[in-house]
């Protein structure tokens, strides 16, 4: 018997960002309204959408970007869900408590309340993305969140590179796996070093999709941002947000401009997928200890 399908209609914002924050906002907003109005009912937001990156720097007057989750701004989005009936994945710098901060994502449901969230697990300390000052390592593990629309297996950017949290969010029953993220490169960089890594990019995260047998959404901030301290050409995010299909196809690419990227997914099609490509009943669990050590001996 086949498996029935079921429709969802996804939209990822990818869009530059400035120093006012409230401009940021407003720009994620209208943008949400009219992917909504196009019939969008996931929409996924780029990672720190709220601000520039500020990571390019370690300032501990960064820290004043931080909000609480519930905040003002879970509260602007929160209403902005269930006015328009649309579920939306956001991406916020959460201040947890004095000295505790983490890059977050945050789910609010189709009615406007927060579905649940996800705290970025694995934080980079590389030039020009120095996370590791600003953000604690999330302590809520791979959990799906329940929405509307389905089960979703929300990482955050450098969580995409680790095959391991893309198979845990599947083996705890998502449906779709999905990447806020901010990354480009560093202006130094040549033409053949860019290409590679977002060639590399990619097909990591198509890989997570056919590894894992479920469709893959990944929403990429653009434009260039200035290091504030001078000390290097700063970053340009490239764009090029894609969602892929559970056989790693991809469906959807946007280019490196502002825009709407928006596709229908069938999240029923994991399970045809992996009818045929069982991955996950073929692992051995029983020669996998390794896993569990830095490296092998």
């Amino acid at each position: 018997m086949s498996v029935r399908a079921r429709e969802v209609a996804v939209a990822a914002l990818q869009h530059p960002c400035g120093e006012e924050l409230e401009a940021n906002l407003a720009t994620t907003c209208g943008m949400i309204r009219e992917a909504a109005g196009r019939g969008a009912q996931l929409i996924v937001l780029q990672e720190l959408h709220r601000s520039r990156y500020f990571c390019q720097t370690e300032d501990t007057g960064c820290f004043d970007l931080a909000e609480p989750i519930p905040g003002p701004t879970t509260e602007v989005l929160g209403a902005l869900a269930a006015e328009l009936g649309v579920v939306i994945v956001a991406s916020l710098f959460e201040r947890r408590a004095a000295g505790v901060y983490h890059n977050t994502a945050v789910v609010l449901d189709a009615d406007g309340r927060i579905a649940g969230r996800y705290r970025k697990m694995h934080i980079p300390d590389d030039p020009g993305f120095y996370e590791k000052f600003y953000f604690t390592p999330g302590d809520l593990g791979f959990t799906p969140i329940q929405t509307r629309v389905g089960r979703l297996g929300v990482l955050v950017c450098w969580d995409q590179w680790f095959p391991e949290a893309a198979r845990l969010m599947a083996m705890a029953g998502a449906e779709v796996l999905i990447y806020p993220t901010a990354i480009g490169w560093d202006m130094r960089d040549d033409a053949a070093e860019r290409g590679r890594q977002r060639d590399a990019w990619v097909t990591i995260q198509r890989a997570h999709a056919v590894a894992n047998g479920v469709p893959v959404i990944v929403c990429n901030r653009v434009g260039h941002e200035p290091d504030p301290s001078g000390c290097s050409e700063g970053i340009r995010f490239w764009g090029r947000s894609f969602v892929a299909g559970p056989q790693g196809e991809e469906l959807a690419v946007a280019g490196e401009e502002t825009t709407t990227l928006e596709v229908t997914l069938d999240l029923a099609r994991g399970e045809s997928v992996r009818r045929i490509w069982p991955y996950l009943r073929d692992r051995r669990i029983d020669h996998y200890q390794d896993l569990l050590k830095i490296l092998r001996d």
